[in-house]
């Protein structure tokens, strides 16, 4: 809830799998006949079955890649110095690849995706190709990706592969899409009741009509084009623009979703694929599911954190019980509720700031840090973890990665488009998960009132042998994407396989803290070899606890292009989306 065509574009339109139309599935089971919850009772299948890809290369847009990616294996992309404003040191370089608005209408209006790029640093005749990498989102853009190659985790495979960062369609510079002002998305404090009143949700109701309003008299006639389909389409023109016969990529997170999409319609392009965290790609769960089962599954990892924290009730004195933690937590709450922590952390920013821990649990300590010291009376840890960041140039990217956001998820598929059937369904989630649900709620609302067209969720699937071996990388306990969208995106593509990190629950684990992953990881993308059944690590470390006088010592901050390395391998840059 986050290279196109090659040489023989032209050609390749032949060679799309086709797959069977999934049949509705029986009320009360998904596709893959599992029973669900009580409170998921909207199915898309209400609104048509999914679109295979028998329909998808039967359409214009089919022709329009195919016409896009000879075009751009014909133009290449020319490489040169970055733009400032992207902060890439050298030998980063970047440059531009067109993509047709509108696929359906390939002479039309263009747009510009940037990219960014390193060299391979190993011999020439080490070279594999291009390596392309998505973080998810939607909305979050890989530009910095090609800074992992200084990286040891990344050595090898920065030898064999140039490392190739972008930003998808409507993200940063590539004709970037938003829907309000970047200061009124960012206002603070705000609040975030884990059980909001009638009054409460009314106006969040309007806000949400507003905001899909806004959205559509901003983006004009461009709106409908922001989907998970075209970003699929987008990604095979980049592989014939990067001069790639056949596309080596790594998505995470959202970047999993059209990863799966992209080898549905072009499984005869696919080199090597590596799936990190994977959405659940059920087209009975896109998105509204999908969303619904994020928020069930933060209450689980939010358990995680507190477990963890009291476990070390020595270090941060906020209870040594989960239960006590929670009160603790409560108690924060409160007190920002009446007077927020310095003047901008009130209940939503502090939920913002917990929610990053479910995430990754490199903040634990952090975030457990900053509570003790606020009920000691100091605010201050608080306040740097939680504030919204105020430069204009960071209002601008997260009001655009939540705009993205909104107008893929809104776009792909049907959602319930009457309150009453939201509030029924989350009024019964949040009797169990609390945590998150509501403010899950509140992100994808403007769905319900979207002035473009809802589509059809893509049947992702390939036929035995039409894909080449893919591997998944998914923590047992992620909360940002359940386990379970691993195991039913391992049984759509055929000849997967999966890598499971155990009893863990950081979302995004390659290039992470676990040599085991780490290992499958660079042996599939330097040999093709996967794992066979089963196959799994044990989990990365614990965090450390640490004291606020420790990690305010010397040398414990992260340098600045570390931080900027591991930014861009986060999976999520907005809370509660997948």
């Amino acid at each position: 809830m986050r290279a196109a065509l090659r040489y023989g574009a032209l050609a390749a339109l032949g060679s799309l799998t086709l797959s069977t139309a999934v049949a509705a599935p029986a009320s009360g089971a998904d596709a893959a006949g599992r029973a669900k919850p009580p409170y998921e009772r909207f199915d898309t299948y209400a609104a048509g079955r999914a679109v295979t890809a028998e329909e998808l290369a039967a359409g214009p847009e089919s022709r329009g890649v195919a016409l896009a990616a000879h075009r751009a294996a014909a133009a290449g992309i020319a490489f040169g110095p970055c733009p400032k404003e992207e902060m890439l040191p050298d030998p980063v370089t970047c440059g531009t690849v067109d993509v047709p608005l509108d696929y359906a209408h390939p002479e039309g209006r263009r747009i510009a995706l940037t990219v960014s790029h390193v060299k391979a640093s190993g011999k020439p005749s080490e070279r594999q190709g291009a390596l392309v990498y998505n973080p998810g989102g939607p909305g979050a853009s890989s530009m910095s990706f090609p800074m992992v190659a200084d990286l040891p985790e990344w050595k090898k495979i920065a030898a064999a592969y140039d490392i190739v960062g972008y930003a998808p369609r409507g993200v940063g510079r590539s004709a970037p899409l938003s829907c309000e002002s970047p200061q009124d998305f960012a206002k603070a404090p705000t609040t975030a009741p884990e059980h909001p009143s009638r009054a409460y949700k009314r106006l969040r109701v309007k806000e949400a009509k507003a905001y899909a309003q806004s959205c559509a008299t901003k983006a004009g006639d461009a709106l409908p084009y922001y989907t998970s389909l075209n970003n699929a389409r987008d990604l095979d023109v980049l592989r014939a623009a990067l001069g790639e016969k056949k596309l080596t990529f790594m998505g995470a997170s959202y970047g999993t979703y059209f990863g799966a999409v992209y080898a549905t319609l072009f499984p005869s392009h696919v080199r090597r694929m590596v799936f990190d965290s994977a959405v659940d790609p059920d087209p009975s769960q896109v998105w509204y599911g999908d969303n619904m089962e994020q928020s069930a599954a933060f209450e689980r990892r939010w358990a995680d954190f507190r477990a963890w924290v009291a476990r070390h009730d020595a270090v941060y004195h906020l209870g040594a019980t989960a239960a006590g933690v929670e009160r603790s937590y409560e108690e924060v709450r409160a007190r920002v509720a009446r007077r927020p922590a310095g003047g901008s952390v009130g209940p939503a920013q502090l939920q913002a700031a917990m929610l990053s821990a479910g995430y990754y649990d490199d903040y634990w300590a952090m975030r457990a840090t900053a509570l003790s010291e606020y009920l000691k009376g100091d605010e201050k840890p608080l306040v740097e973890q939680a504030s919204p960041l105020t430069l204009p140039e960071a209002e601008r990217e997260a009001e655009n990665a939540n705009a993205v956001y909104t107008a893929v998820e809104c776009n792909d598929a049907p959602w319930p488009g009457k309150w009453r059937d939201w509030d029924r369904d989350n009024t019964a989630l949040a009797r169990t998960a609390p945590f998150e649900t509501w403010d899950n709620v509140w992100q994808n609302l403007p769905c319900a009132y979207w002035p473009a067209p809802h589509g059809r969720p893509v049947d992702v699937r390939t036929a035995p042998g039409a894909l080449p071996p893919t591997l998944i990388l998914a923590a047992e306990r992620d909360a940002a994407t359940p386990y379970e969208g691993a195991l039913e995106l391992q049984r759509r593509l055929a000849g997967s396989s999966l890598v499971t990190e155990r009893d863990a629950g950081t979302h995004g684990i390659a290039g992470g803290p676990n040599a085991c992953v780490n290992a499958y990881m660079t042996d599939y993308l330097l040999t093709g070899r996967t794992p066979g059944a089963g196959a799994s690590c044990a989990p990365h470390k614990e965090p450390n606890p640490v004291s606020l006088a420790r990690a305010k010592a010397p040398g414990r901050a992260a340098p600045r292009g570390q931080a900027r390395v591991t930014q861009a391998l986060r999976t999520s840059v907005l809370p509660g989306r997948p």
